[in-house]
This record gives structure tokens, C-alpha cells and sequence, in this order.
């Protein structure tokens, strides 16, 4: 079974992740509720999906998308470098 995820939810799954990490009790659940209308093991999915690509691109089957950077004014919206992404995942 596949789920559709909006981008809205994708960002509150990525906010949830950086506040539940692999060591927070009832992690799934929590970030199921962040997310909203999705199931634990919806979650639990998206998250092992967002580990197969990480894996993917580090092994460098998939290559970085090449960002540009804007000259100042959106300093929090700024993409994550390779870096920050595994930290963000905890892998």
C-alpha cells in the first residue's frame, strides 16, 4: 500500500524528525502525530524510503542536486549540505 504525502507533510515530518530521534520514546507514534493523517506505519515507511535514497545518493548512484544560493534573504530556507543531512537522519 502507498500513501500520498503533500509537501506540507513531508516539512512536518522533517521538523518531527529533528525533535524525535531514534532514541525518543514512542518515536513512530509521535511523529505520526506530528505529521497528521498519517498512520504509524505510514511513517514508518516514509522514513525507510528516505533511507534507501540517502543511501542511494551517498553511494553515488544518484548525484546532488546542484542548488543556488541566494544572496542573503533566506538564510532559514537554505538546503541541508551532505553533512547536515546525515545528522538530520542520525544514521
Amino acid at each position: 500500500m502507498s500513501s500520498t504525502w503533500t509537501a506540507k507533510q513531508n516539512k512536518l515530518f522533517e521538523n518531527a524528525l529533528t525533535t524525535f530521534d531514534k532514541d525518543s520514546p514512542d518515536r513512530w507514534h509521535n511523529l505520526a502525530k506530528a505529521v497528521g493523517g498519517k498512520t504509524v506505519e505510514e511513517v514508518k515507511r516514509h522514513y525507510e524510503m528516505l533511507e534507501e535514497d540517502l543511501k542511494h545518493i551517498e553511494s553515488g548512484q544518484v548525484p546532488l542536486p546542484n542548488y543556488r544560493t541566494n544572496g542573503g534573504g533566506n538564510r532559514g530556507n537554505k538546503p541541508m549540505d551532505e553533512e547536515q543531512r546525515l545528522k538530520y537522519l542520525k544514521i
